[in-house]
């Protein structure tokens, strides 16, 4: 098998982070993307083959993180990525990362659906009281999408982020335990 299910929602499932090299391909086809990288604060980055996988490889191996691939449930197809990191577990706080790299499914519900899976996942099961994340103060759609799934506006740091000749500013959102609400792992076994 090449992936594992475990985190299984409606149209996707989030799976351990793999070490194939059709999927260390793809990583880096995608982190060489402008498309995905203008956003996720990586333009300015070379990624290579090796690279990739060494840093996939060491993604894997830290038990400190909480790194999956997104998958489709219908073609098995891998997506895109997303994880918990920076754990602080006197504060019971970790930072939320995504990407969906394939385009075919930006903008039809799949970073909502991948991201309800992961909140539920940190605050039900790792116990986490506050999750946070940020992102480039332009990226409407990844604003739009992370407050349909509860986060709110904590902050903004002002030209931040300097991304072809210009700088930009940062926004800072987050969601806490007693905010999240729903159900949305389909494979948990105590209801």
């Amino acid at each position: 098998m090449k992936y594992f299910k475990k985190l299984l929602g409606d149209r996707i499932y989030l799976s351990p982070k793999s070490i194939l090299d059709e999927d260390i391909e793809k990583y880096t086809n995608w982190m060489n993307d402008f498309n995905v990288t203008d956003y996720t604060g990586r333009s300015g980055h070379i990624v290579t083959l090796l690279g990739e996988k060494e840093w996939i490889e060491k993604s894997a191996k830290n038990n400190d993180n909480r790194n999956f691939d997104i998958i489709d449930l219908d073609g098995n197809t891998l997506i895109g990525a997303i994880g918990l990191e920076h754990f602080n577990w006197i504060e019971r706080s970790a930072v939320l990362g995504i990407f969906i790299g394939d385009d075919k499914y930006r903008n039809n519900g799949y970073g909502v659906e991948a991201i309800n899976l992961l909140l539920e996942y940190g605050f039900k099961y790792l116990n986490l009281h506050s999750i946070r994340l940020s992102l480039l103060a332009i990226n409407e759609r990844a604003h739009k999408c992370y407050l349909k799934c509860g986060f709110k506006d904590t902050g903004r740091s002002r030209e931040e982020i300097f991304l072809n000749g210009k700088y930009y500013d940062k926004l800072h959102m987050d969601i806490l335990e007693h905010e999240f609400k729903g159900d949305y792992i389909r494979n948990k076994n105590i209801k």
